[in-house]
């Protein structure tokens, strides 16, 4: 199989080293010469400035688009239309633009994409999804998620303010680089009926996009999920905690387990990360799936429009943030900002 991979930042360099990890080695890299990172791993490796020419000399079995969210579609939809199948970062755009578009070109040509939410992939939150759809703890009434970390402190070779996750012409902002919960939130809890939201600057950062969001949830089911994400938090802090009609869990990432119990029971269940777990094991596995979706073997565990379906949950984020209001989701239905909003 032949890889084209769009965005050589640090999401980009990870699904290469992972590709060649799994054994493949027919890559092709499509630069636009604006990382900041150091090139010595790509030496040698062919590259292409132009993704039409790309695409017609090379004619990859897939696409990774990792490039900054607002550049997404521009690389995802010729690429579908082009043939080929899909590896498409998180979130899917900062617009609901183009996207009717790429849902249409992937079924013309009988191809697929899969949405890269690694968490899906995280072994604790797959052992969450068994425990709850096991009816374990009962019927889901509430949930909580916090997601909070230093932006300065991801990648400390660059000026964190000129990063994508900063900027919001290039679809970055809390909401959008930290929506990973708005897609495990739907996939544990349900799907997602209305949004409320808070979404604010600090002021701390010195940063364009907001750095702080509180979204309240509710599901078609009823449940109420809050969540709070933000670009401020030493240490990090990221976990979810669910109350269930007949019990509760907990899951606790920088704290590596899942705790649970059932109301008529004395004692926690108190499961682990597999030893020797790590972060970059819930994108292998993601890649080695992708690689089975590419040779038709496995359908996508998170579709485009699941992906969709988080991009409309950010968005209506802000727009309830912006209006003051709820704002309600169609199951199916396409969620737009309002006539002159920046998403």
């Amino acid at each position: 199989m032949r890889f084209l991979i769009c965005g050589l930042g640090s999401i980009g360099r990870r699904h290469l080293r992972n590709l060649q990890a799994l054994g493949e080695a027919d890559i092709v890299l499509l630069r636009s010469g604006r990382s900041t990172l150091p090139d010595a791993e790509l030496e040698g490796m062919p590259v292409e400035r132009d993704l039409e020419a790309a695409l017609e000399r090379w004619k990859p079995d897939a696409v990774i688009v990792a490039n900054p969210t607002a550049l997404h579609v521009q690389v995802a939809l010729p690429a579908a239309r082009a043939g080929c199948h899909l590896l498409l970062e998180k979130p899917v755009s900062h617009t609901m633009e183009g996207l009717d578009e790429l849902q249409q070109a992937l079924a013309e040509r009988a191809r697929q994409a899969l949405v890269g939410f690694q968490f899906r992939f995280h072994p604790m939150l797959a052992r969450m999804k068994e425990i709850l759809e096991g009816g374990q703890i009962g019927g889901v009434i509430s949930a909580r998620a916090v997601w909070g970390e230093y932006l300065p402190d991801w990648h400390p070779w660059e000026d964190y303010r000129l990063s994508y996750s900063a900027r919001r012409d290039l679809g970055g902002g809390v909401v959008l680089t930290l929506c990973h919960p708005l897609d495990y939130l739907r996939w544990l809890l349900g799907e997602v009926a209305e949004v409320t939201a808070e979404v604010w600057n600090s002021g701390v950062l010195g940063i364009q996009a907001e750095d702080n969001a509180d979204i309240l949830l509710r599901t078609a089911a009823g449940a109420r999920l809050s969540l709070h994400l933000d670009y401020n938090q030493r240490p990090p802090a990221h976990w979810v905690e669910v109350v269930g009609s007949q019990g509760y869990l907990r899951w606790d990432y920088h704290g590596r387990e899942l705790r649970w119990r059932r109301a008529e029971e004395r004692e926690w269940h108190v499961e682990r990360d597999p030893p020797g777990f790590e972060r970059n094991h819930m994108f292998l596995d993601e890649m080695r799936h992708f690689l089975r979706v590419v040779k038709g073997a496995e359908a996508p565990r998170c579709s485009l429009q699941d992906g969709i379906r988080a991009l409309q949950i950010a968005l209506a984020a802000h727009e309830a943030a912006s209006s003051g209001c709820r704002v309600s989701l169609s199951q199916g239905e396409a969620m737009r900002p309002q006539e002159g909003e920046d998403a």
